[in-house]
């Protein structure tokens, strides 16, 4: 891949993301052919007419698997995309939504509409209806990741170890929230927050789909802005000053959009972790680190990755199905630990992701 250009590397993800997306919709406890998937898809559009005897066969597909399909990939680029951003605006690669608090606080913002939102402490969701999920997993994930954020910042540089340490302590927080949450609820409501912890695209539906994908347009074309001013900051903020960079504008402004397109994902399908740690890293490995390159990359990379962990979901344990973070996590934990055995050598020079250290692993 290193001998593609950056647009027939776009191509060659695209075409390898369309096999998998119909691989995807064709596998399940329902099996469909292309010709079954092709005339489903004609009636929908009204382009053939409708039969009776596919009436089942048409609604599973349209209903069931067509929506998680494209939820898996949607979900998968903004975990890819966020993982990016969260990288270049820490200066460090092992940053991603999980590690940083920001699904975790999504999940406990969530989870207190699911347990508390009919009642009085907050009747004010009752007037956001259907968005109720998607505003409070922002609130959580956005003061969740600030205080990471705060926490981990000395004299204007991402000490790593305190980063670590603050994230490990928010989501421990948050966990317990969201464990407190499950110990009161009703059994209907412990279960949605039990399979929101385990990640999951068994409830995906069209207005799931048309959600995350709104959000995630918005967000990705305003991040999209950003390629150029990320590689500067990878110099260090006091560098990309001079490069004419203000880096807490564009540290908050990137937070912001970050949180927002992975809390409302998050409220979909709830917490997947590693998948923004994964993404950016191979392809930094395999073609570049520049910014411009790494968050299309990334969107196209992440929707990938995630259509095939759903497909080993989906067929490892049949009929049953195994929860998407399980897997996320038994791929993605090993990576984690071989990319902190790869920092080895920087922590003798001292803890802080400063614009060499930054500048040295990037290459």
């Amino acid at each position: 891949m290193r001998r593609l250009s950056y647009r027939q590397t776009y191509v060659l993800l695209a075409a390898l993301l369309a096999v998998l997306l119909v691989a995807s919709a064709a596998i399940g406890a329902f099996s469909f052919t292309p010709a079954e998937m092709v005339r489903h898809l004609g009636v929908a559009a009204g382009w053939l007419p409708a039969t009776s005897a596919d009436a089942l066969s048409r609604n599973v597909f349209l209903e069931l698997r067509l929506p998680r399909v494209l939820l898996a990939g949607l979900t998968g680029a903004v975990l890819g995309v966020s993982g990016t951003l969260m990288q270049g605006l820490f200066r460090n690669p092992i940053v991603e939504p999980g590690l940083a608090g920001t699904s975790a606080g999504a999940a406990l913002g969530a989870a207190l509409v699911f347990v508390f939102g009919g009642s009085t402490a907050l009747s004010f969701t009752a007037p956001l209806g259907s968005i109720a999920v998607p505003v409070l997993a922002f609130v959580g994930a956005f003061a969740a990741t600030m205080l990471v954020y705060r926490l981990s910042t000395s004299f204007g540089k991402v000490n790593v170890f305190t980063l670590l340490l603050a994230g490990i302590a928010v989501n421990a927080v948050c966990g317990a929230g969201t464990g407190f949450l499950s110990y009161v609820a009703r059994d209907p409501q412990a279960r949605n927050i039990t399979f929101w912890n385990l990640g999951t695209f068994t409830t995906a539906d069209w207005h799931g789909v048309m959600l995350v994908a709104v959000f995630f347009a918005l967000c990705f074309a305003w991040s999209m802005r950003y390629g150029k001013a990320l590689n500067a900051l990878m110099l260090g903020e006091d560098e990309a000053a001079f490069l004419g960079v203000d880096s807490r504008k564009l540290i908050f402004r990137l937070l912001v959009v970050n949180t927002i397109m992975v809390s409302v994902a998050t409220a979909m399908v709830g917490v997947i972790a590693f998948v923004g740690l994964i993404v950016p890293h191979v392809l930094r490995i395999l073609k570049s680190s520049d910014y411009t390159f790494l968050l299309p990359g990334s969107a196209l990379l992440g929707a990938l990755l995630m259509e095939l962990v759903d497909i080993v979901a989906r067929i490892i344990i049949p009929p049953a199905e195994l929860p998407i973070g399980i897997i996320t996590a038994v791929i993605g934990a090993p990576i984690f630990l071989w990319i902190l055995l790869r920092q080895q050598p920087q922590r003798g020079t001292g803890a802080s992701i400063d614009s060499g250290a930054g500048a040295g692993f990037y290459g």
